[in-house]
């Protein structure tokens, strides 16, 4: 007899502000049991030290998070120059001082312009990366340190948005997989100072800002689980930059039992993917296989029924 999931089969997502001192898994734990959910999952982990954005998914939401993996976000943060710690952040141990000197806006700007487009970006020690199988903060912890190779990222956008004797915040754009706490390193080191960031907080994933972001103290004064669920997006807001097919009844029939099916409206290249639906029902994604012809790739559970 299969085993039957406790909680409730909420599906949609939630954009959530997540608190600074809380890991993200953290984070996620505690919505799902405030939204008594089956299933939750987040597309992204933010440091313990950040805040911001969070988008977590619910039930069939989940299927599609991984496109969220992929997206660009927005940051904004704050970088303190003349001390360098381990972790990149506060919250690291200190281990070097160098003087600050006299920085006016256009030095900073000078170098900011070094930084911005793709780069060349060596990941931290203290990230969830993997080396033979563990975390590489775990061996960092242990006061080990494994060679890392650079990678390429790019950062379409550093705004100077205030500038103090020994700090300064930033805004960036980047993409995925750009480690903040290494960019400010590597913007300090070039400054000839060095730096940490005392501050981070995500603006933007992908299609998602920070309007509608709901912290926990706003989640927890609503009334019941209708209200809550009423704060959560649709899920195909997670697919939302595919191209959409709609498809008759027959077609759904088919794509929904796991059979290819031919829509004459699909005017779509081989290989592409969409996101089908019949009517307002979002159905789940199919790939184009040939003219005129799609076959499903991911499938709402509730699209056969």
């Amino acid at each position: 007899m299969a085993r039957r999931r406790r909680g409730l089969p909420v599906n949609g997502v939630l954009l959530l502000d997540k608190p600074a001192g809380a890991s993200s898994n953290h984070a996620l734990q505690r919505t799902r049991r405030l939204f008594q959910a089956q299933k939750a999952g987040h597309t992204g982990t933010l440091d313990p030290m950040a805040t911001g954005l969070l988008p977590v998914c619910f039930g069939e939401a989940t299927k599609f998070s991984a496109h969220l993996l992929e997206a660009d976000k927005v940051y904004r943060t704050r970088v303190e120059l003349g001390v360098v710690t381990d972790s990149g952040d506060a919250e690291g141990a200190v281990i070097e001082r160098h003087a600050v000197p006299r920085l006016t806006e256009a030095d900073i700007e000078g170098v900011l312009t070094r930084f911005r487009g793709e780069i060349d970006q060596v990941p931290p020690m203290y990230s969830a990366l993997k080396h033979q199988g563990r975390k590489l903060y775990e061996l960092a912890r242990e006061g080990k340190s494994i060679e890392r190779a650079a990678r390429r990222v790019t950062v379409y956008d550093a705004r100077l948005l205030a500038c103090e004797a020994e700090a300064f915040e930033l805004e960036v754009r980047v993409s995925k997989g750009t480690y903040i706490r290494t960019l400010a390193e590597d913007i300090g080191r070039a400054l000839g100072c060095g730096a940490h960031i005392s501050a981070l907080r995500r603006l933007a994933t992908g299609p998602f800002t920070s309007d509608g972001m709901r912290d926990f103290a706003s989640l927890e004064a609503l009334a019941d689980q209708t209200e809550r669920e009423a704060t959560l997006l649709p899920m195909d807001v997670l697919v939302d930059h595919l191209p959409r097919l709609d498809v008759d009844a027959e077609a759904a029939g088919r794509l929904t039992h796991g059979q290819s099916a031919r829509v004459e409206a699909c005017e779509l290249a081989e290989g592409e993917i969409a996101r089908l639906y019949r009517g307002e029902a979002f159905l789940g994604l199919a790939t184009v296989t040939g003219p005129q012809e799609v076959a499903p790739k991911r499938l709402l559970s509730t699209a056969a029924e």
